[in-house]
Protein backbone atom coordinates (compact mmCIF):
# COMPACT_ATOMS: atom_id res chain seq x y z
CA UNK A 1 0.00 0.00 0.00
CA UNK A 2 1.37 3.51 -1.45
CA UNK A 3 0.49 6.14 1.38
CA UNK A 4 -0.31 9.88 -0.37
CA UNK A 5 1.36 13.55 0.46
CA UNK A 6 3.98 13.74 -1.15
CA UNK A 7 5.99 14.70 2.25
CA UNK A 8 3.20 13.17 4.76
CA UNK A 9 4.17 9.44 6.56
CA UNK A 10 2.00 6.30 6.10
CA UNK A 11 -1.26 6.80 7.26
CA UNK A 12 -2.87 3.62 5.82
CA UNK A 13 -3.67 1.83 9.06
CA UNK A 14 -7.08 1.72 8.48
CA UNK A 15 -6.99 0.51 4.89
CA UNK A 16 -4.62 -2.50 5.31
CA UNK A 17 -6.72 -4.12 7.73
CA UNK A 18 -9.20 -4.54 5.45
CA UNK A 19 -7.76 -6.99 3.63
CA UNK A 20 -5.02 -8.29 5.74
CA UNK A 21 -6.50 -11.35 5.89
CA UNK A 22 -6.61 -12.01 1.99
CA UNK A 23 -3.04 -11.59 1.59
CA UNK A 24 0.90 -10.23 3.12
CA UNK A 25 0.26 -6.51 3.20
CA UNK A 26 3.19 -4.42 3.59
CA UNK A 27 3.14 -0.39 4.39
CA UNK A 28 6.28 1.88 4.51
CA UNK A 29 6.70 5.82 5.07
CA UNK A 30 8.23 6.90 1.97
CA UNK A 31 11.99 8.05 2.25
CA UNK A 32 12.34 11.30 3.85
CA UNK A 33 8.94 10.67 5.84
CA UNK A 34 7.77 9.54 9.19
CA UNK A 35 10.18 6.62 10.27
CA UNK A 36 12.50 6.71 7.25
CA UNK A 37 14.28 10.52 7.97
CA UNK A 38 16.70 11.09 4.93
CA UNK A 39 18.49 13.93 3.49
CA UNK A 40 18.65 15.21 0.06
CA UNK A 41 16.99 15.31 -3.14
CA UNK A 42 13.88 13.44 -3.77
CA UNK A 43 13.37 12.51 -7.29
CA UNK A 44 10.23 10.01 -9.04
CA UNK A 45 13.10 7.82 -9.89
CA UNK A 46 14.52 7.19 -6.30
CA UNK A 47 11.05 6.92 -4.83
CA UNK A 48 10.69 4.31 -7.89
CA UNK A 49 14.17 2.38 -6.59
CA UNK A 50 12.88 2.36 -3.21
CA UNK A 51 9.92 0.33 -3.45
CA UNK A 52 11.75 -1.40 -6.03
CA UNK A 53 14.42 -2.17 -3.38
CA UNK A 54 11.94 -3.22 -0.32
CA UNK A 55 10.40 -5.60 -2.97
CA UNK A 56 13.72 -7.63 -2.69
CA UNK A 57 13.67 -7.44 0.52
CA UNK A 58 10.64 -8.62 1.05
CA UNK A 59 11.19 -11.02 -1.52
CA UNK A 60 8.29 -10.44 -3.58
CA UNK A 61 9.23 -10.30 -7.08
CA UNK A 62 5.83 -9.35 -7.95
CA UNK A 63 2.75 -7.08 -6.00
CA UNK A 64 -0.22 -6.05 -5.99
CA UNK A 65 -0.17 -2.12 -5.82
CA UNK A 66 -3.03 0.11 -4.14
CA UNK A 67 -2.07 3.54 -4.16
CA UNK A 68 -3.74 6.37 -2.79
CA UNK A 69 -3.89 9.89 -3.78
CA UNK A 70 0.01 10.86 -5.12
CA UNK A 71 0.48 6.69 -3.85
CA UNK A 72 -1.59 6.18 -7.32
CA UNK A 73 1.07 8.81 -9.01
CA UNK A 74 3.51 6.90 -7.65
CA UNK A 75 2.32 3.08 -8.41
CA UNK A 76 2.01 4.54 -11.70
CA UNK A 77 5.24 5.50 -12.47
CA UNK A 78 7.03 2.39 -10.69
CA UNK A 79 4.39 0.33 -13.39
CA UNK A 80 6.09 2.00 -16.23
CA UNK A 81 9.61 1.35 -15.13
CA UNK A 82 8.63 -2.34 -13.13
CA UNK A 83 5.24 -3.35 -14.78
CA UNK A 84 7.16 -7.03 -14.66
CA UNK A 85 6.81 -6.50 -10.91
CA UNK A 86 3.10 -5.32 -10.92
CA UNK A 87 0.56 -8.19 -10.28
CA UNK A 88 -2.44 -5.93 -9.98
CA UNK A 89 -2.55 -2.21 -9.48
CA UNK A 90 -5.55 -0.60 -7.58
CA UNK A 91 -5.43 3.75 -8.50
CA UNK A 92 -7.35 5.20 -5.05
CA UNK A 93 -8.22 8.69 -5.23
CA UNK A 94 -5.40 9.40 -8.00
CA UNK A 95 -3.61 10.40 -9.90
CA UNK A 96 -5.46 13.67 -11.66
CA UNK A 97 -4.30 14.23 -15.06
CA UNK A 98 -4.96 17.72 -16.93
CA UNK A 99 -6.74 20.92 -15.40
CA UNK A 100 -8.00 19.14 -12.51
CA UNK A 101 -6.80 22.00 -10.16
CA UNK A 102 -9.03 24.70 -11.65
CA UNK A 103 -12.18 22.18 -10.33
CA UNK A 104 -10.31 21.89 -7.15
CA UNK A 105 -9.70 25.52 -5.91
CA UNK A 106 -13.17 26.60 -7.00
CA UNK A 107 -14.73 23.08 -4.55
CA UNK A 108 -12.69 23.86 -1.70
CA UNK A 109 -13.49 27.75 -1.81
CA UNK A 110 -17.14 26.68 -2.24
CA UNK A 111 -16.54 24.30 0.95
CA UNK A 112 -14.95 26.75 3.24
CA UNK A 113 -16.03 30.49 4.81
CA UNK A 114 -14.40 33.77 3.80
CA UNK A 115 -12.58 33.98 7.00
CA UNK A 116 -11.41 30.51 6.45
CA UNK A 117 -9.70 31.18 3.36
CA UNK A 118 -8.02 34.04 4.59
CA UNK A 119 -6.87 32.40 7.36
CA UNK A 120 -5.17 29.51 5.48
CA UNK A 121 -3.63 31.72 2.94
CA UNK A 122 -2.14 33.69 5.87
CA UNK A 123 -0.79 30.51 7.25
CA UNK A 124 0.84 29.30 3.93
CA UNK A 125 2.42 32.38 3.37
CA UNK A 126 3.91 32.64 6.84
CA UNK A 127 7.66 31.87 7.07
CA UNK A 128 7.62 30.85 10.17
CA UNK A 129 4.74 29.01 11.57
CA UNK A 130 4.59 27.69 15.18
CA UNK A 131 3.74 23.89 16.03
CA UNK A 132 0.01 25.11 16.59
CA UNK A 133 -0.24 26.68 13.83
CA UNK A 134 0.93 24.06 11.33
CA UNK A 135 -1.88 21.93 12.64
CA UNK A 136 -4.56 24.94 11.99
CA UNK A 137 -3.06 25.15 8.39
CA UNK A 138 -3.22 21.12 7.81
CA UNK A 139 -6.46 20.80 9.22
CA UNK A 140 -7.95 24.25 7.39
CA UNK A 141 -6.13 22.41 4.34
CA UNK A 142 -8.03 19.43 4.91
CA UNK A 143 -10.98 19.21 6.28
CA UNK A 144 -12.37 20.17 2.71
CA UNK A 145 -11.54 16.65 1.39
CA UNK A 146 -14.62 15.23 3.12
CA UNK A 147 -18.04 15.09 1.94
CA UNK A 148 -19.80 14.81 5.56
CA UNK A 149 -19.48 18.54 6.33
CA UNK A 150 -20.45 17.65 9.78
CA UNK A 151 -17.29 15.35 10.41
CA UNK A 152 -14.90 16.40 8.21
CA UNK A 153 -13.10 19.26 11.09
CA UNK A 154 -12.91 16.26 13.53
CA UNK A 155 -11.17 13.91 11.15
CA UNK A 156 -8.96 16.59 9.40
CA UNK A 157 -7.99 17.73 13.17
CA UNK A 158 -6.95 14.14 13.68
CA UNK A 159 -4.99 14.10 10.43
CA UNK A 160 -3.55 17.05 11.79
CA UNK A 161 -2.46 15.55 14.59
CA UNK A 162 -1.13 12.02 12.93
CA UNK A 163 0.29 12.85 9.99
CA UNK A 164 3.17 15.13 10.95
CA UNK A 165 5.73 15.99 10.85
CA UNK A 166 5.22 16.92 6.86
CA UNK A 167 8.55 17.09 4.82
CA UNK A 168 7.50 20.15 2.60
CA UNK A 169 10.87 19.98 1.07
CA UNK A 170 9.95 16.61 -0.72
CA UNK A 171 6.31 17.77 -1.26
CA UNK A 172 8.44 21.15 -3.14
CA UNK A 173 10.40 18.82 -5.14
CA UNK A 174 8.23 16.10 -5.95
CA UNK A 175 5.69 18.67 -7.00
CA UNK A 176 8.41 20.55 -9.06
CA UNK A 177 9.03 17.64 -11.52
CA UNK A 178 5.80 16.81 -11.64
CA UNK A 179 5.08 20.07 -13.21
CA UNK A 180 8.24 19.09 -15.68
CA UNK A 181 7.18 15.99 -16.00
CA UNK A 182 3.35 15.40 -15.55
CA UNK A 183 2.11 12.21 -15.40
CA UNK A 184 -0.63 13.19 -18.72
CA UNK A 185 2.64 12.53 -21.04
CA UNK A 186 2.87 9.05 -20.02
CA UNK A 187 -0.23 8.01 -20.46
CA UNK A 188 -0.28 5.51 -23.63
CA UNK A 189 2.98 4.03 -22.59
CA UNK A 190 0.99 3.59 -18.94
CA UNK A 191 -1.62 1.50 -20.53
CA UNK A 192 0.70 -0.37 -23.11
CA UNK A 193 2.34 -2.05 -19.56
CA UNK A 194 -0.55 -2.19 -17.21
CA UNK A 195 -1.19 -5.28 -15.42
CA UNK A 196 -4.36 -7.31 -16.32
CA UNK A 197 -6.16 -6.60 -13.75
CA UNK A 198 -6.17 -2.36 -13.03
CA UNK A 199 -9.14 -0.42 -11.93
CA UNK A 200 -9.76 3.32 -10.24
CA UNK A 201 -11.23 4.27 -7.25
CA UNK A 202 -12.65 7.42 -6.30
CA UNK A 203 -14.86 9.14 -3.96
CA UNK A 204 -17.61 10.99 -5.78
CA UNK A 205 -17.26 14.04 -3.71
CA UNK A 206 -13.69 14.48 -3.24
CA UNK A 207 -13.14 18.24 -4.32
CA UNK A 208 -10.97 17.04 -6.86
CA UNK A 209 -12.91 16.46 -9.59
CA UNK A 210 -14.12 12.93 -10.26
CA UNK A 211 -14.35 13.73 -13.69
CA UNK A 212 -10.58 14.08 -13.95
CA UNK A 213 -9.92 9.88 -12.86
CA UNK A 214 -13.40 9.49 -15.52
CA UNK A 215 -11.07 11.17 -18.16
CA UNK A 216 -7.90 9.14 -17.12
CA UNK A 217 -10.06 5.76 -16.67
CA UNK A 218 -11.21 6.05 -20.13
CA UNK A 219 -7.70 7.20 -21.73
CA UNK A 220 -5.99 4.12 -19.60
CA UNK A 221 -9.19 1.50 -20.66
CA UNK A 222 -10.03 0.70 -16.97
CA UNK A 223 -13.10 0.62 -15.27
CA UNK A 224 -13.82 3.66 -12.47
CA UNK A 225 -16.17 3.01 -9.35
CA UNK A 226 -17.08 5.89 -7.90
CA UNK A 227 -18.27 5.91 -4.45
CA UNK A 228 -21.30 7.89 -3.19
CA UNK A 229 -21.06 10.44 -0.27
CA UNK A 230 -17.27 10.30 0.28
CA UNK A 231 -14.30 12.34 -0.29
CA UNK A 232 -10.90 12.03 -0.75
CA UNK A 233 -10.31 9.41 1.87
CA UNK A 234 -13.72 6.78 1.11
CA UNK A 235 -12.97 4.64 4.07
CA UNK A 236 -13.59 7.19 6.43
CA UNK A 237 -17.32 7.81 4.85
CA UNK A 238 -17.89 4.59 3.28
CA UNK A 239 -15.75 2.12 5.13
CA UNK A 240 -18.35 -0.52 4.56
CA UNK A 241 -18.03 0.22 0.66
CA UNK A 242 -14.67 0.48 0.42
CA UNK A 243 -13.64 -2.97 2.46
CA UNK A 244 -16.00 -4.99 -0.03
CA UNK A 245 -14.24 -2.83 -2.67
CA UNK A 246 -10.91 -3.92 -2.20
CA UNK A 247 -11.10 -7.57 -0.79
CA UNK A 248 -13.26 -8.10 -4.13
CA UNK A 249 -10.13 -6.51 -5.98
CA UNK A 250 -7.77 -8.64 -3.85
CA UNK A 251 -9.21 -12.03 -3.76
CA UNK A 252 -9.34 -11.39 -7.58
CA UNK A 253 -5.50 -10.27 -8.36
CA UNK A 254 -4.48 -13.17 -5.75
CA UNK A 255 -6.20 -16.05 -7.42
CA UNK A 256 -4.70 -15.30 -10.65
Amino acid sequence: MLHGGPGLPDYLGDVAPMVADLALVYRYDQRGTGRSPWQGRHSFARHVADLAELLDVWDAPKAVLIGHSYGADLASRFCLTHSDRVAAMLLMCGPFVGDWRTGDRAERDRRMSLAQRKRLRELKESPHRTEEEEGELLTLAWFTDHADPERAWGWATLGARRRRPVNWVMNGELGEERRADPLDAHVAELRACLPPRAELLGGADDPRPVSALASLAHRLGLPLTRIEGAGHEPWLERPAVVRAHLRRFVRGAVDV
